[in-house]
């Protein structure tokens, strides 16, 4: 007699294959004993074990990659990390991945790897505000979210997500605006998913995606911040010290002092590109005012209006334009361009 199918053998083979990359930040701390602060400590098969019921929604497969808290995250790491994500992506037994990321640049890395990984499979970041074990821990939450989005169909073609306070957000529109707070990153659009008892359920694309080809990163980009009295010193230092492209966080819509404005054109003439961008987190900065230092001079000064990128965002999109060695005009476009 033929020996029957094993229909839980089925639905396993039917369930998408998300590949959990754990690269470190909060999500793998624990608050040591000793100095009551938080640490490295989790492997991902211990963070993984603290949340029931994770491989419902997928096949898993586990890498501990790193675990490095966000503030240790370099841009070459940053780069490396694209190039695994990229390898697993290539996998054709992998449906999407997930990585895990301390929440103090999470927002850098997964642009990084938007502006630069040309898949239509979803890549989902996620992270924690609090460590395992404190009350209100968030990790598992976020950890949970972002496997359910990796394995959800519609999630394919929207480029790289964030999974934190029970809201999936595009990497591109991401910003960490509180320190502490368990909702500390919004989008000024809204997030591009919702979480509800029927699951991850998608209402709208990322307004706009940048895609660059590039095969490496230049990290010789400084970013500067704008406050009353602030001189061209440090941006002359930036120049001596070779960087090959500044971002500026001007006052309100773009502005900055007008001490300032001689070593912006120092950088100029020098053929460093200078973008401007706002110290406010939110809006976008315009040429509005023609007084001395005004967004307007900038303008005319030939300096790139960022948009509405905050400044650390417009320096990862620096980075990987310079490495891709674009002109100036496609260059300009790639920021200013709505």
């Amino acid at each position: 007699m033929a020996r029957k199918a094993d229909p839980r053998a089925t639905t396993r083979a039917s369930k998408p294959r998300v590949h959990v990359m754990f690269t470190g930040g909060t999500i793998s701390m624990k608050i040591d004993p000793e100095t009551a602060a938080a640490v490295p400590a989790l492997s991902g098969r211990d963070i993984v074990a603290q949340v029931p019921g994770l491989r419902r929604a997928a096949r898993l497969t586990i890498e501990d990659y790193a675990q490095l808290p966000g503030p240790h995250v370099t841009p070459r790491w940053m780069w490396s990390l694209k190039q695994r994500i990229e390898a697993h992506l290539a996998d054709p037994k992998i449906d999407g991945i997930v990585v895990t990321h301390g929440t103090d640049t999470i927002e850098e890395t997964a642009f990084l790897v938007d502006l630069t990984t040309h898949t239509s499979k979803p890549v989902v970041f996620c992270g924690a505000m609090r460590t395992l074990g404190e009350p209100g821990s968030d990790g598992p939450s976020n950890l949970r979210i972002a496997v359910q989005t990796a394995a959800n169909p519609h999630a394919r073609g929207h480029g790289v997500l964030i999974a934190v306070g029970e809201q999936i957000l595009a990497a591109g529109e991401a910003v960490k605006t509180h320190t502490q707070n368990l909702g500390a990153f919004r989008s000024e659009i809204g997030p591009v998913a919702i979480l509800d008892r029927s699951g991850v359920r998608f209402v709208r694309s990322a307004v706009r995606r940048r895609l660059v080809r590039t095969g490496s990163i230049d990290p010789r980009v400084d970013l500067h911040v704008m406050a009353t009295g602030s001189d061209g010193v440090l941006i002359r230092a930036s120049l001596q010290r070779g960087a090959r492209g500044l971002v500026i966080e001007g006052t309100g819509a773009g502005n900055v002092p007008p001490l300032a404005v001689g070593a912006i054109e120092d950088a100029l003439k020098a053929g460093v590109p200078v973008v401007i961008t706002s110290r406010c987190g939110s809006g976008s900065v315009a040429p509005l005012y023609g007084y001395p230092g005004g967004g307007a001079q900038l303008q005319k000064l030939g300096c790139i209006m960022g948009s509405d990128l905050v400044g650390q965002k417009a320096r990862i999109l620096l980075m990987v334009a310079l490495a891709a060695g674009l002109s100036d005009l496609t260059l300009k476009s790639l920021f200013e361009a709505s």
